[in-house]
């Protein structure tokens, strides 16, 4: 028996309507359970202070063109061991540090709580 090209369309068409809905709720769900996972670990973690340096800065910047862009912030501290980290830190942090500034480093997990400046 003959189909006629419209046919198969309208026959795969909601299938692959329904396949797209699932891979994009799929997606959604994982970000939300990723999110809620980090947050739930940095809650748990110790508050920590530790000796830091600020080793570099840089920023992201999201969106733009037809939509509004958005700056994300980052400031990579070196602690005494050497080990690195780099934290999302709010635009008046980022403006008040600059690399080679030392001090105590708060944080929790991977949330950047505050720097105290020494030197």
């Amino acid at each position: 028996m003959y189909e006629a090209p419209g046919d198969i369309i309208f026959r795969i068409g909601p299938i692959l309507f329904i396949v797209a809905f699932v891979i994009i709720f799929g997606i959604i769900i994982f970000a939300v359970i990723k999110g809620i996972s980090t947050w739930s670990s940095n809650n748990d973690a110790p508050k920590l202070t530790v000796r830091a340096k600020v080793v570099t800065k840089r920023t992201s910047i999201h969106g733009g063109g037809e939509t509004r862009a958005y700056n994300h912030y980052y400031i990579t501290f070196e602690v005494d061991s050497g080990d690195r980290m780099e934290f999302y830190v709010k635009d008046l942090e980022y403006g008040q540090l600059i690399e080679g500034d030392i001090g105590d480093l708060q944080f929790q997990g991977t949330r950047y709580l505050g720097f105290t400046r020494i030197r």
